[in-house]
């Protein structure tokens, strides 16, 4: 799984997602991060089929959508369908709908047994999600994508997930745009000679996370590409954490459904 992706969270179907997805193909993105609750997985389908990268070197994620938990396989092969794919490289739980997930959880391991979902995992759990589906479940999920910023460094879960081998995938890594404007991140961003936004997808890397700003313009999406040349120090690391505010931008997990 590549460690930066390309989210594309409020994207339209058709031309928007289409040229998105394909500017970052042509800028060496390899993963892309989409979810039937997105209704753009037939644009993202259409880009990768027309890329000259071969599938096999796409990560593409999509995920269950809330409605769906009652008719889990089928909204799978749903998904297969709008993409034009026979198999999705991670397949998600997008919420943890109470009285639900569990049963969800049983069609994706046998979607994962079938080979058609090479990985399978969750999406915005929190630790006591994870504890109810460990209590009947034949797999550990493999990746937990959740909101992650420095107003929200969800440091107990993030401990959690590290214990039970569960990858942290972030989502919101730049809080929607409403960390940029932060006087500690201002100053980093010209310590460093780089951008906020770049300062902020280092952060999640160092933190062992996987990444996935979303942007639709390509320079955007080849700054925040640019983030391989320099590393943070731990002091600096430090007080990004410090702005821990246990802020969400999006919906909360024990109440969104």
């Amino acid at each position: 799984m590549p460690w930066l992706g390309l989210g594309v969270f409020q994207m339209q179907d058709g031309p928007e997602v289409k040229n998105a997805v394909t500017a970052a193909l042509e800028l060496g993105y390899r993963s892309i991060d989409t979810a039937a609750g997105y209704r753009n997985e037939q644009g993202v389908g259409e880009a990768v089929r027309e890329s000259p990268v071969p599938r096999d070197e796409i990560f593409i994620t999509t995920k269950l959508a809330n409605g769906d938990h009652d008719r889990a396989m089928e909204a799978f092969e749903e998904s297969l369908d709008r993409l034009g794919m026979d198999y999705v490289d991670l397949y998600l739980i997008h919420w943890p709908v109470t009285g639900k997930f569990q049963k969800s959880w049983k069609v994706l391991e046998e979607i994962h047994a079938s080979g058609r979902a090479k990985a399978i995992g969750v999406s915005n759990f929190q630790i006591h999600h994870l504890e109810e589906l460990k209590q009947d479940s034949a797999m550990t999920p493999m990746v937990n994508q959740v909101e992650f910023h420095p107003f929200l460094t969800q440091e107990p879960l993030r401990e959690y997930c590290q214990s039970e081998d569960i990858q942290i995938e972030a989502w919101s890594p730049l809080g929607q745009g409403q960390l940029l404007d932060n006087a500690v991140l201002q100053d980093m961003a010209e310590k460093y000679g780089k951008t906020p936004a770049q300062i902020l997808l280092r952060w999640d890397l160092q933190h062992q996370a996987v990444t996935i700003p979303k942007s639709v313009k390509r320079h955007r999406m080849q700054e925040n590409a640019d983030v391989f040349d320099f590393e943070l120090s731990a002091a600096d690391m430090q007080s990004l954490d410090a702005l821990n505010k246990d802020h969400r931008f999006g919906p909360d997990p024990d109440t969104f459904v």
